[in-house]
């Protein structure tokens, strides 16, 4: 997910993420809520996009290009209204996924419309509202980009075989951060992070579903079918190196500060912000170790009872269009699912756009995309559990 420079990340203090997000709303069903799942049949209501044009969506703080000149333009969007005549009311709104969350389950829960078009959430999330039915199916005859350019590593996620509800906005790569010139060596393994060189200078990601993926990986584990007892593993692991000192705290975003200044020396970390770091510091490295990494999304849905759902369709389709997938990865930085935009980045005139090409944190290589796995999401009746004993260790 994108660093929301201008909104403090919210703390983990919820009535959902203290009682593990749907298994809260399996227990609200049971003091008398009416149950969360809406079947198929009373998702849709009368689509008004032919006779009004308009959409709304809500996304995170900078996670769109902008104009250079006026941050308050968006030429991508700009585009698409002159494009298609639709006008696109774009709210960033989206800071936390378990609070946004929060925000619009009650009206989900209640088959109510959120007044909303179009959202955009990790991919971990929204698998939570496929499970629910919160989020309408969308019709691939209005995205033929999506169906031409969708990266095939993230056409067929477990959550959602065949992309049928969530179509990614952008993705990244969580992988281990570095300081190569203080530390004074590569690191290439997951095991590594627990060298006595780097004693007390190592940071995890505080959350839990940011987390685990990486740390099982190290451990042989493949994410796409890890069990409980992988889990388990892995919080005995961080326990005894929470213990020993070895690692210096769990953190949110903010790991970027400590990799700064020096504090810490490796840590766990996302692919895009390393990318922005390495632009003031080329000792910073990243490196998806040679056991893997996780390949995350954040991906757009249409919600429920969404009243513009063939204009929200092509939206998406729009940023599926190479020319407009390379002008936001030119800006956004994370990797791009669409690789047919590495081209048109490649012809670009300006030497450090058509660089862009070449950066595997945006486009990964072959060799990278070998090691590049989407974890099985932790499903309701596994999160109580895990988030219990992952919180106990984090001290959330």
């Amino acid at each position: 997910m994108p660093l929301p420079l201008q909104t403090p990340r919210p703390t983990r203090r919820s009535l959902l993420r203290a009682l593990g997000g749907t298994a809260a709303l399996g227990a609200l069903a049971g003091c008398g809520v009416p149950a969360a799942y809406v079947s198929a049949g009373d998702r849709a209501v009368p689509d008004r996009s032919a006779t009004d044009k308009r959409l709304s969506w809500a996304n995170w703080p900078l996670y769109i290009d902008t104009d250079d000149d006026d941050t308050t333009k968006r030429p991508t969007l700009e585009a698409f209204g002159k494009e298609t005549g639709i006008s696109v009311d774009y709210v960033e709104e989206i800071n936390d996924n378990d609070e946004f969350f929060g925000k619009i389950s009650p009206a989900l829960m209640n088959h109510q419309s959120t007044d909303r078009d179009l959202i955009v959430m990790s991919d971990w999330m929204c698998a939570r509202f496929v499970r629910l039915g919160w989020v309408q199916e969308m019709d691939r005859a209005n995205q033929p980009n999506v169906t031409r350019y969708l990266d095939p590593l993230l056409r067929s996620p477990a959550f959602d075989p065949g992309r049928k509800h969530t179509v990614p906005w952008q993705s990244g790569i969580t992988g281990i951060a570095y300081d190569h010139r203080r530390l004074g060596r590569e690191i290439r393994h997951v095991s590594e992070l627990w060298d006595s060189d780097l004693k007390g200078r190592v940071t995890l990601l505080s959350g839990l579903d940011e987390a685990f993926a990486l740390l099982m990986q190290g451990n042989g584990v493949d994410i796409g079918k890890w069990t409980a007892d992988d889990f388990h593993t892995v919080c005995d692991q961080v326990e005894k190196y929470v213990r020993n000192g070895q690692i210096r705290r769990f953190t949110g975003n903010d790991y970027t500060k400590d990799l700064v200044s020096g504090d810490v020396l490796a840590c766990q970390a996302y692919s895009g912000d390393v990318i922005q770091l390495r632009a003031d510091n080329p000792d910073i490295r990243f490196v998806v170790p040679e056991e893997g990494a996780e390949l995350w999304s954040d991906s757009l849905m249409i919600p429920d009872r969404a009243s513009h759902k063939a204009n929200a369709e092509r939206l998406v389709d729009h940023y599926y269009d190479p020319e407009v997938a390379a002008e936001l990865a030119a800006w956004v930085n994370y990797v791009c699912p669409v690789p047919a935009a590495r081209d048109v980045l490649a012809s670009a005139k300006d030497e450090e756009t058509a660089a862009l090409a070449e950066n595997t944190l945006i486009f990964p290589d072959d060799e990278m995309r070998r090691r590049l796995v989407i974890a099985r999401d932790i499903t309701s009746t596994e999160r109580v559990e895990f988030s219990k004993r992952w919180n106990a260790i984090v001290g959330l």
